[in-house]
């Protein structure tokens, strides 16, 4: 396990998870953030490991800027900034919900509150299922909702969902945290009024790479060495691939490669009452004593 890196990747998205926390987001468009907050991770001396969401109110997640995207933030917008960060393929994936309205900072810090109360039982041995009790305990005791078919995740080198997941709800069975072993914790939390859930909406903008067998058509086989060669398997946005290829000709031999199943297309995730939804999260590896919070601002 390539701790080091780990941890190199985790310094880098703290500190820009904290100056988007800190920056006043309203008037630009989700293009504008997603461009910045992908920049400041550059800057730093790495890449990124997704195309940054940019999920506003009942979208949960999975939300990235279109090419020269219009979509604004308002001041009344809860807007769910999720970045990760990877170093050779080590990733740390992090996540806070910025918001201008005083109505739902509640929402916010309780998704906060779960995370923190997470991140402090964490170690080698304990289980997924009791991390997933105490992040409802938290959210319900705060008087919200959590949303239950969302989940934290294991981490592994060009991998962002290696297989686990940490639940978000109390759930039976369920596997044991094990050391050398990195996973992030994300909290989803809604209203009252929420269902709890998520469902896929209509809008897919984030693809990752299925398959690397050649399809016989020219173009879209370049495409496939394209987005291996820059992306191996993690995630990527149609804004990556238009410097190279013309939008509406990318758009096409994304759909071709869709088809064919060379390529996945990640619907986005709404809240089934459409009731706003706010989340947090860290990267973490555990270990005998405790963790190492690879996110957390050191």
């Amino acid at each position: 396990m390539q701790t080091e890196e780990y941890i190199r990747a985790g310094k880098i998205a703290s500190e820009v998870r904290e100056r988007v926390r800190d920056k006043n987001w309203i008037g630009k468009t989700v293009y504008e953030i997603c461009e910045e907050v992908e920049g400041e991770i550059k800057k730093r001396g790495a890449k990124c490991a997704f195309p940054v969401n940019t999920s506003i109110n009942e979208i949960a997640a999975h939300y990235t800027a279109e090419p020269n995207d219009p979509i604004t933030i308002k001041d009344t917008d809860l807007v769910k900034i999720d970045l990760g960060v990877q170093i050779n393929g080590y990733i740390a994936d992090t996540a806070v919900t910025v918001c201008y309205d005083a109505q739902f900072d509640g929402l916010v810090q309780s998704a906060e509150e779960a995370l923190a109360n997470a991140m402090s039982m964490i170690k080698t041995g304990v289980k997924a299922s009791d991390i997933g009790r105490t992040i409802e305990t938290t959210i319900k005791k705060t008087g919200f909702k959590p949303i239950a078919n969302l989940s934290g995740h294991s981490l592994d080198q060009y991998t962002i969902h290696a297989g686990r997941s940490i639940p978000n709800i109390w759930s039976i069975g369920g596997f044991s945290l094990s050391e050398n072993s990195a996973y992030a914790c994300e909290p989803f939390v809604t209203t009252n009024d929420g269902g709890g859930f998520v469902r896929n909406g209509q809008t897919k903008n984030i693809f990752a790479l299925n398959s690397r067998k050649k399809t016989k058509n020219e173009e879209a086989d370049r495409l496939l060495d394209f987005i291996w060669n820059n992306f191996n398997m993690l995630p990527f946005a149609l804004r990556w691939i238009v410097n190279d290829w013309e939008e509406k000709q990318a758009k096409d031999l994304l759909n071709f490669l869709i088809k064919k199943k060379a390529v996945q297309a990640y619907p986005v995730l709404i809240e089934v009452n459409e009731q706003k939804v706010a989340q947090a999260e860290h990267t973490f590896i555990p270990n005998e004593d405790g963790a190492t919070v690879t996110t957390r601002i050191q």
